[in-house]
């Protein structure tokens, strides 16, 4: 099984060990979880939940959701410089940018780009004031947004993200390391 990011190519999803930067400095990993997304409107508060697929090949990732937010069965892809969003419900939407194509789709925020990061349990490039118990990120903040990291016991990976926004934006993701 793998998720389609543009002509001829397939990004994998459910497939041998590759949770890990790899020796190019690339980011690979598939997982799958849920998330679910709380946001503020001026009708007041939103939310939805989804079940995903992510695989991730450096700057390109696949994303399947089931249950997704309210739109039906949607993937999400993007190639490194567009974002697609593919459902039952809205049809086709791109953007150049993974929060861009939220948003638009949506209405609501969440930080796409620093998720890549964050399921691996390291910091996102710009993040500020991060965290650490026994060697493991436990906190981080990009902008306004503030990560915390939940951890089995032992393990190299969190297993939960709470994201939280200053405006009340809230991201919660439990995530499963396919190994």
């Amino acid at each position: 099984m793998g998720i389609l990011l543009g002509a001829c190519q397939t990004l994998p999803v459910a497939t041998a060990p590759n949770t890990h930067n790899t020796t190019d400095g690339a980011m690979r990993f598939d997982i799958t979880g849920k998330i679910g997304i709380t946001t503020k409107t001026h009708e007041g508060v939103q939310a939805g939940s989804a079940f995903y697929t992510w695989g991730q090949d450096d700057k390109r990732f696949g994303v399947e959701l089931t249950g997704a937010l309210g739109m039906g069965a949607t993937t999400i892809t993007f190639d490194g410089q567009t974002a697609t969003l593919t459902s039952e419900r809205t049809g086709v939407i791109t953007a150049d940018s993974p929060e861009s194509l939220l948003f638009r789709a949506t209405g609501w925020q969440a930080p796409i780009s620093q998720l890549p990061f964050w399921v691996l349990g390291r910091t996102s490039p710009d993040d500020d004031t991060p965290t650490y118990q026994d060697g493991r990120l436990t906190h981080s903040t990009h902008g306004d947004w503030q990560a915390n990291f939940e951890y089995p016991k032992h393990a190299i990976y969190p297993s939960r993200l709470s994201i939280h926004h200053v405006d009340g934006h809230k991201v919660v993701m439990t995530i499963t390391h396919l190994q």
